[in-house]
């Protein structure tokens, strides 16, 4: 049998840190002048923190230097950091850990493919890092969704062949990244928003058992 690989993305697919990165992003858009909507930050689903400074400064009209820019970048972080210091197991997504532990007791290879700077400590902290065989994060690529890289690098490093992985995403870039990989695509969350994926469920608890048997045959 050819063996199948599964990755998942982090931010909404396994802990819904995303409300964190908004927090944080919000207080940062008010200490520069201006309001940071719920709409503004689906622009920044899949993104690298990079990217999304750029995003919000083009949206306040906000102009800076390198320096003033990559100070920006840390003080973000550290605001972020600070949230996600409180996290516990709590926080994972409902029936993740019957997918997880579904796969672990099948013996497949899983990997974390994520944008996150952060995804080892916040695995850590929800008690889900031990589920993992490979952890491809924003400290490994340099190049963000949609571009495959994440992917890419994360079925190397499983030794699967890319056409065989399974790929859960939250993000629009991060389905159009699955599919740049030659991947199939898991949509997690709004079936219209995702509608590029191979398949769709609002969360995991939609996902039952014989699915998951039936990509491993």
């Amino acid at each position: 049998m050819i063996k199948t690989g599964f990755i998942f993305d982090l931010d909404g697919v396994i802990v819904d840190t995303a409300k964190y990165h908004y927090l944080a992003w919000k207080k940062l858009a008010n200490e520069l002048g201006f309001e940071f909507t719920h709409e503004h930050n689906e622009q920044f689903k899949g993104v690298s923190r990079k990217r999304c400074l750029e995003i919000l400064l083009d949206i306040g009209e906000v102009e800076s230097s390198q320096e003033q820019f990559d100070k920006w970048m840390i003080e973000k972080n550290i605001d972020y950091l600070a949230y996600i210091e409180e996290m516990d197991s709590s926080e994972i997504l409902p029936d993740v850990p019957k997918v997880l532990n579904f796969l672990k007791n099948r013996g497949v290879p899983i990997a974390l493919g994520s944008a996150s700077k952060n995804a080892r400590p916040i695995l850590e902290k929800v008690d889900l890092l031990h589920y993992f065989d490979v952890l491809v994060d924003g400290n490994n690529v340099t190049k963000a969704k949609p571009d495959p890289e994440v992917f890419l690098i994360g079925a190397n490093k499983l030794g699967v062949q890319p056409i065989k992985c399974i790929v859960f995403e939250d993000a629009v870039a991060g389905i159009a990244a699955a599919n740049n990989a030659k991947m199939t695509s898991i949509g997690i969350g709004d079936s219209q928003t995702l509608s590029e994926a191979d398949y769709n469920f609002n969360d995991f608890t939609e996902i039952d058992l014989a699915f998951l048997e039936g990509l491993l045959t």
